[in-house]
């Protein structure tokens, strides 16, 4: 008997790993997020499987459903939204199968911020512009936030930011991003990035504020930084005539020529 964590993406039935999918199909228990996650995802369940909505329970009824089909000698699919690696929960649960040695699986999801970003049509990384995404949040009942890591912390890089978990703090988001990235900074948001009702809005840090009067304060991802807006950036040298990579060596004298040998 094995649970099997799955990242089952950002909504999206399709955006779910071949793996993922094969997983839940051999499982004839499966504890789903009821709160995130389409119920379209559960037509990968064998005929018969027993699906818990887990939203309701608490950790110490997680446990137990797992302990009783670990008993009945039953895999378990455990499906929780985009990628378990972050904000996911997943690590409380992997501590008590640990003390109850009880054997896991884990497999990768889509995440949220690049599904956000597919469907702003951006690539969060520029050359010469911005380098680095930074994933974060600010402080929610769930979960506070270590001293260091302060939006104005990460503002200071001008990294791109994916905001999580936030769109009801917004105030304090452009509050505490704007002396460094400047009120025209683009923002955009992305609520249930790739769900049929998905909504974007695109603005900067001194005019998001208004533009979002009437939207959902929940399931939204806040995107911030030049990346978001930018034209005229630098090509990258990747593919640039003239430049010598093991894969397109330029010369007989490239260090890379005998590679493709």
């Amino acid at each position: 008997m094995t649970v099997h964590f799955i990242g089952a993406g950002p909504g999206a039935p399709d955006l779910l790993t071949l793996r993922g999918r094969d997983r839940i199909a051999g499982s004839p228990v499966c504890l789903y997020a009821g709160s995130l996650i389409p119920t379209a995802m559960l037509d990968h369940c064998p005929p018969g499987a027993r699906i818990v909505n887990t939203a309701p329970l608490s950790l110490d009824q997680i446990i137990g459903e797992i302990q009783t089909a670990h008993d009945a000698g039953q895999d378990v699919a455990r499906l929780h939204s985009g990628d378990l690696s972050i904000w996911s929960a997943m690590g409380e649960q992997l501590r008590r199968l640990r003390d109850l040695d009880i054997p896991f699986t884990i497999t990768p999801g889509v995440p949220a911020f690049a599904a956000a970003a597919a469907a702003l049509e951006v690539e969060l990384t520029l050359p010469e512009l911005v380098q680095s995404v930074v994933l974060t949040r600010t402080p929610g009942r769930a979960s506070t936030m270590p001293a260091a890591e302060t939006l104005t912390a990460f503002a200071a890089t001008g990294a791109t930011l994916a905001i999580h978990l936030s769109v009801h703090n917004l105030a304090q988001v452009v509050a505490d991003l704007t002396p460094s990235y400047g009120p025209e900074c683009p923002v955009a948001i992305v609520w249930r990035a790739s769900w049929p009702d998905q909504q974007i809005e695109r603005a900067t840090l001194a005019t998001i504020a208004q533009a979002i009067e009437g939207k959902p304060d929940r399931t939204a991802l806040i995107l911030v930084g030049k990346a978001l807006a930018a034209e005229n950036f630098v090509e990258s040298s990747l593919y640039a005539t003239g430049y010598d990579r093991r894969f397109r060596p330029q010369s007989a004298d490239s260090k890379f020529a005998g590679d493709l040998a």
